[in-house]
């Protein structure tokens, strides 16, 4: 596809579809307060439940980003949209406790698996090199409105809607999305690759940048998913001790800690192109790890401060995003970016599922009633993002592209 209108077009596209495709996304994170109550969940069971969908994502990405090398990854997002409104569906229909909850939640995330990354491959195969950075910044930057969309609409329509009709509304989207990419986007012609699958890995498990952005990754998510899953719940528990115009609807809060993503993610895009993808790294890593531990001690601030500084956090937070995703597409080869892309999405979300456990499993540890068990999770996210900022740190240089 040629041409910047033709371009921008295609671009968004793939951001509405991913959109739709997500609005499901904040649905157990949004309702976990009312799941631990009408479940009965401890906290580490609930880590379990929000982490869940990030297992079931890295348990499938290896597989479905990796064939995107072989075939177009157009159909790909089809199968992982259409898998994801049958899972949002059989939330709504079939989930009646912890088990069936995790089952439905967990094919969820292997629907996320057949989107985000094969949706990056799709949209990268069909732009220009020259606008494949600036394109994987905006996509990325929509995993932030996506997610924040749904925030905002699961936060407004709760105690309007039963949550069973909620996960249905967001079934319905998964396939508008769907009907969207096999309507609008055309099929690729078959790709013939010279070199046999096990050979790209290989080649991806040898490159010390490819791991060094996937380490980061690992980290970036740690933080970036504990945060998310919790958000709701810890705003929650700060407005029954201090009862605050601030935090009334932490599903407002949340959504706006998640839009920020978007150009906290474009503006990290551009700061890396300008001083060095490295160097930036290295910079705004450590930066959102100490402002977790800020917030961790401050959950006796009054609501005025605390939440302007939640929200000044989410966006540092998501300062590395597009960085990291545009450093492993701009610094693989174009025959084995899907399986470059598979690895980085199975490493990352790994970080995307321990992150949200981690917290839980220090807020049972220190008392989920208690301030210290707010700060404990807090600290856990500090630590996450401290692993990322290790592996880039141990990384050669990251700016020249990889053959």
């Amino acid at each position: 596809m040629a041409g910047p209108l033709a371009s921008v077009a295609m671009v968004s596209t793939f951001c509405l579809a991913e959109t739709l495709s997500m609005a499901g996304f904040a649905l157990v994170p949004s309702l976990l307060p009312h799941f631990t109550q009408l479940w009965s969940l401890s906290a580490t069971e609930g880590g379990w439940l929000g982490g869940i969908f990030f297992l079931g994502y890295i348990l499938a990405v290896p597989v479905l980003v990796s064939l995107t090398d072989r075939i177009d990854a157009r159909r790909v997002y089809l199968v992982g949209a259409s898998l994801s409104g049958l899972a949002l569906a059989g939330f709504a229909s079939l989930a009646d406790g912890m088990a069936m909850g995790l089952v439905c939640w967990w094919l969820a995330g292997l629907g996320l698996a057949g989107t985000y990354m094969p949706g990056l491959k799709a949209l990268t195969d069909r732009l220009p090199v020259v606008t494949q950075s600036r394109g994987t910044a905006f996509y990325t930057a929509t995993f932030g409105v996506g997610a924040g969309l749904s925030y905002l609409w699961i936060g407004f329509t709760q105690g309007l809607l039963p949550w069973r009709l909620q996960f249905s509304v967001a079934a319905l989207c998964a396939v508008l999305s769907v009907l969207l990419v096999w309507c609008v986007v055309p099929a690729a012609a078959p790709l013939r690759q010279s070199r046999s699958g096990r050979g790209h890995w290989r080649s991806v498990l040898r490159d010390r940048r490819i791991l060094a952005f996937c380490g980061g990754y690992f980290g970036h998510n740690w933080e970036l998913f504990g945060f998310r899953a919790w958000l709701v719940a810890y705003l929650s528990w700060t407005h029954a001790r201090s009862p605050d115009a601030w935090t009334a609807m932490p599903g407002l809060i949340a959504a706006l800690a998640t839009f920020l993503a978007v150009p906290a993610s474009i503006l990290g895009n551009e700061g890396a192109q300008r001083w060095g993808r490295r160097r930036w790294l290295q910079g705004v890593m450590p930066l959102s790890g100490v402002l977790a531990l800020v917030v961790g001690f401050a959950g006796g601030a009054s609501s005025s401060l605390l939440v302007p500084l939640l929200l000044v956090y989410a966006a540092s937070m998501n300062l590395d995003s597009a960085a990291l995703t545009a450093g492993v597409l701009t610094e693989t080869a174009s025959e084995k970016r899907g399986t470059a892309l598979a690895l980085y999405s199975s490493i990352g979300f790994a970080g995307g599922f321990i992150g949200p456990v981690a917290f839980g499993v220090a807020l049972d540890a220190f008392g989920r009633e208690n301030p210290s068990g707010w700060t404990a999770g807090f600290v856990a996210l500090a630590f996450g993002v401290g692993i990322g900022r290790w592996a880039i740190g141990r990384s050669g240089k990251l700016s020249t592209p990889a053959s």
